[in-house]
Parts: structure tokens; sequence; C-alpha cells
């Protein structure tokens, strides 16, 4: 699983890379191994035959010494007449030459007289058994002695009538000196040849492998930029490869398809935003004008030109619809505050002093400022400032219950880097987990009144800046708003 898991991590060019030099590698093992057995096989048909041409070179020898023999043909002449001729005939066909009897006895070797034992071992009679079995009368035995195969030929030795007379034993020592010498020259070019193609392979491998990939690694990179909020170009690139055209012919239509997608996709985006504030809009239109509805219906029914109460109601009456007009007022400017982007003033302000000024409007005693520095400098305009100063410390004394007994805000500035810092933190109630991805949203709010458009508004203006403004925050114990504008550095 571990080995699998590491090869399904390496790029595909060093995948074929080495997947080429080990089927390079694999083809030169298979064919030093059968280089090897082909050896082997020679060798062992080599030892083979020229145990039978030995063994018939002898055997027709050994047939002339009995035809031309004066001793009757008999198992028990054999030693007799093989007296004197077994070591000329061992040293014409250069090999030792052994003469049992039927029963398995030795009759005479060629061996020297000193090396025979007073008492030498008989054939085994497993042996006797399978030269008498064979149809040809002859059995070959294979021993490994001391790392060294010997061959052991038994045969019959027959008379002109083909009777039995006894069995011929030939000794024979495999040599393979010769072919060891051979096979060790051989492998060593072998090995010559396939260091060179190895070295080549190598070079050749890497070269494929880049020239493969190289298409496969632009589509890539083409697919890691490739984004719906963004202009994605095309690849201009036409491969040798059928497979990879068709791939890119792919990926070509797909950012067409892409492209008019995030037409639509932005244009319903854009679409569904104002249908949903154009309700919010006339919902909080609509909120004011049901009580100045039923105030002028109230006034209608209830008129009386002698009434001595009359200037009161009257003055009680205008101030109804005064407050409600301000209302109606108020909301068309808010929606027309957020649906136009303020204007950049590129004015070198203290923000220490503005957020402090900013804070003068609030009589609140709870409302504390912080800043370990008196002057930290930054562009911007003077009155957007004040404006999200002023709509962050009011939703956060506005997010602490009127009951709460011990009541805190806290607005500090710092220094960054490259930025300054302004937080805004309180012990209100804070903001629940399903509301924490919408706080920022236009229309979006947890108050009773109000069409939700201030975050809305002050994002707007602080990304103008390039700035950010985030927050953290803990139901039931608070939340903390952090402001992050660019740095004058002094």
């Amino acid at each position: 699983m571990a080995a699998k898991f590491k090869m399904s991590m390496l790029s595909l060019r060093i995948r074929i890379f080495l997947s080429m030099i080990v089927l390079i590698l694999i083809a030169s093992i298979l064919m030093a191994s059968i280089s090897i057995i082909q050896f082997k096989n020679e060798a062992k048909d080599y030892h083979q035959e020229r145990l039978e041409r030995k063994e018939t070179a002898i055997k027709e020898h050994i047939n002339y010494v009995l035809s031309t023999s004066t001793y009757p043909l008999t198992s028990r002449n054999l030693g007799l007449i093989f007296k004197d001729k077994i070591h000329e005939l061992a040293q014409i066909h250069n090999l030792e030459i052994n003469i049992y009897s039927l029963n398995g006895k030795l009759l005479k070797s060629s061996k020297a007289s000193f090396s025979i034992d007073s008492v030498s071992p008989p054939i085994p009679k497993y042996i006797l058994k399978l030269v008498q079995s064979s149809i040809e009368k002859r059995y070959v035995d294979i021993k490994n002695i001391d790392g060294i195969k010997n061959r052991s030929s038994y045969s019959q030795i027959k008379d002109e009538k083909f009777k039995p007379l006894g069995i011929l034993n030939l000794p024979y020592v495999e040599d393979d000196g010769f072919y060891e010498k051979e096979l060790q020259s051989f492998l060593i070019r072998l090995g010559q040849v396939y260091s060179f193609m190895l070295i080549i392979a190598f070079a050749l491998a890497y070269f494929l492998s880049t020239y493969i990939t190289q298409s496969l690694k632009t589509i890539s990179d083409k697919l890691s930029e490739t984004s719906l909020n963004q202009k994605n170009e095309k690849i201009v690139l036409e491969a040798n490869s059928k497979e990879i055209n068709l791939l890119i012919k792919a990926y070509n239509g797909m950012v067409d398809e892409l492209e008019k997608s995030a037409v639509k996709l932005a244009q319903s985006e854009r679409e569904e935003a104002w249908r949903e504030m154009a309700k919010q809009v006339a919902h909080e239109i609509k909120n004011p004008l049901t009580p100045m509805r039923l105030t002028v219906q109230s006034f209608q029914r209830k008129f009386d030109a002698n009434d001595p109460e009359l200037p009161q109601k009257l003055k009680d009456y205008t101030e109804t619809l005064i407050q409600q007009i301000d209302t109606m007022s108020a909301v068309a400017s808010a929606f027309s505050n957020f649906a136009s982007m303020p204007a950049q003033q590129n004015e070198n302000l203290n923000v220490v002093e503005v957020v402090e000024l900013a804070l003068d409007i609030f009589n609140e005693e709870f409302i504390v400022f912080e800043s370990e520095e008196k002057e930290i400098t930054s562009k911007m305009d003077r009155t957007q400032l004040i404006r999200i100063i002023t709509n962050l410390v009011k939703n956060a004394i506005q997010s602490i219950p009127e009951n709460q007994e011990h009541k805190s805000v806290l607005v500090s500035v710092r220094r960054h880097p490259k930025e300054v810092i302004i937080l805004v933190k309180d012990n209100g109630i804070g903001i629940e987990d399903q509301f924490l991805n919408k706080i920022f949203e236009p229309k979006f709010t947890t108050k009773n009144s109000g069409m939700g458009l201030g975050l809305g508004i002050i994002k707007n203006i602080i990304e103008n800046y390039k700035g950010t403004i985030t927050f953290e925050s803990e139901y039931g114990k608070g939340t903390t708003f952090m402001v992050a504008l660019p740095l004058i550095q002094t």
C-alpha cells in the first residue's frame, strides 16, 4: 500500500522515465538469464553426445578385440581377453574403462594397479536392473561430487551372436571450463553493450518523458489557473498526439462554456440582488406609510374646527407625519449610499486622532479608547473613516442588551508592520453561528428595524481603500471587528 501511494505521488514524466528504464533493465536481465540457460543446455548436450561417441567407439574397438581373441568368448574369460588390451584402449580413447561381469563384479579396469582396491565395489543392483530392463541395455548414472558433475555409462558387452558377456562402465567427468570461459566472456560483452544502451536509454527516456508530458503540463497549469471569477485564456498548442489535441480541444470548449456560465451567473446574481433590494426597500417604505394613512384617516374622522384642543392635535398629527417622512428619507439615503461607491480622497490622516474624534459623539461611559501611539498615519478620506468607526461602535452598543449590568465597548488602534489595525470589541450577545456567513450581506440584519446596509457600506469603503474587515464572535460573550488599512511608513 505504501509503495503504491509513493508511486501515485510521482509525476507522469518521472513514471514514464522510470518505466522505460525498468523495461530496459528487465530486458537485460532476461537476456543474460536466457544466455546462461542456453550455455548450460549446450554444455549438457555436448557432454552427453561426447560420452555417446566415446562409448560407441570403445564398443567397436572391444568388438574387434573379441573377434580376434583366441580365448573362448565367455564372461570368465573377459579378464584374460582384456588383460593387456584394456590399457591400450584407455590410452587410445583417453577415457577410463571398467569391465564388469553380468552380476556386477569388477573383472578388469584401466586404472593403475596400485589405485585399485583389493576388493572393488560391485555395480549397485538398481543399476543392473535398469541396464537389463532398458531397451538399449544401457543406463547413464549422473552424480555431483564436490560440485562437479560425473556421468557414468553402463552398457552390455555382447558377442557376435548378441549374447551378453559383461558390462562396460565408462566414468566421465564433465569439464565445463571451456563453456564457463565462453559464458563469462559473453556476459562481459553483454554487460558492456547493455551499459552503453542504458546510458542512451537514460537520455532517450528523459527526452521522451519530457516531450510527452510537456503538453500535459501546459494543460495542467492552465487548469490550475482556471476560475469562474476571471477571464480564462485558451490553450494555443498543437501537440503531436491525437489524444492530447482532443484534451486541448475539450479544455478550450470548457473555457467557452465557463465564460458563458460566468456571464449568466453574474447577471443572475445582479438581478437577484436588486430584486431582493427592491423588495427590502419597498417593505421599509410601506412601514411608515401605514401609520401615516391611519393618522390622516383618524384626523379626518375626528376633525372639529371648534375643538379647543385642535392646535395640539394638529401639532401631534404634523409631528407624526414628519417622523414617518424622515424614516422614509433615511431608507432612501441608505439605499443611495449603498448603491454608490465612496470617492477616494488621498488625505494623510492620523488614524488615532480621527478615531478618538469620532467617539466624541457617543455619551456612553462604557466606551473605552486605547492606543499605544499618538500618531499612526494612513491615506484615506476623513469622513469615510469617521463613518466606519461610527457604524461599528453603534452596532456594538446596540448588540448589548439594555438590562445587562456590565457593558463594555473597547476601541483600540495599533500599528502592524504594513497596516494600521482598528479593533472594536463589545461584550454584547454576539452573533449566532447560522448568521456568521451573512453578516456583510447588504440585506442582512438581526435588528427589528433598519435595512442592514451599514456593514455592507463600510465593507465597500474599506475595500475601496485596499483594506480588509474581519470579525470574531462568540454567541453570548461578544464580538470583535478588526479593520486593517494600509499604513504610510514614516
